[in-house]
């Protein structure tokens, strides 16, 4: 059985990063953008990561430029503008697309294990997948849900 523990993707800075390192630990995907309207959540993401890492959390962002040129920096830009102007911790990822033919096997994996609105598709930034400490996607939550209103559900997983 295939779980999110199985993948690999590159850090911001362009290194391999076993998610194999994250085994046992509940986590929160994301796949993000600097210049959407729900940028703002990254506030709300680092908030849960810093209130819940100590129980495990881990929030992984992954950059993507397929909504709208909302991510149009490098990785430099994009780490700077996420320290400088949310203060981000947490784990950021290279950009990755995740739809279409060359969507990141993660986010490919993730789309097929809980489907959307648009069915398997991702429908916009910020779109947020709930990780059990087993692997597996426990739930999928819209670009319009804010960070704070899921921690009914990441206290289900700690």
């Amino acid at each position: 059985m295939t779980t999110a523990y199985d993948f690999t993707a590159d850090d911001i800075d362009g290194t391999p990063v076993q998610l194999s390192e994250y085994a046992g630990l509940p986590l929160l995907i994301v796949n993000t953008a600097s210049k959407c309207g729900f940028t703002p959540q990254y506030q709300g993401l680092e908030a849960l990561y810093r209130d819940h890492s100590e129980q495990g959390l881990r929030v992984l962002g992954f950059p993507c430029d397929q909504f709208a040129h909302q991510e149009p920096g490098d990785a430099d830009e994009i780490k700077n503008f996420c320290s400088l102007t949310y203060d981000v911790t947490f784990p950021m990822f290279a950009k990755i697309d995740v739809n279409g033919p060359d969507a990141h096997p993660l986010f490919a994996w993730l789309r097929s294990e809980k489907s959307g609105v648009l069915g398997g598709r991702i429908k916009w930034n910020f779109t947020k997948f709930l990780v059990g400490r087993d692997g597996q996607v426990v739930e999928r939550f819209a670009p319009t849900t804010k960070p704070e209103k899921m921690t009914g559900a990441i206290a289900k997983v700690l």
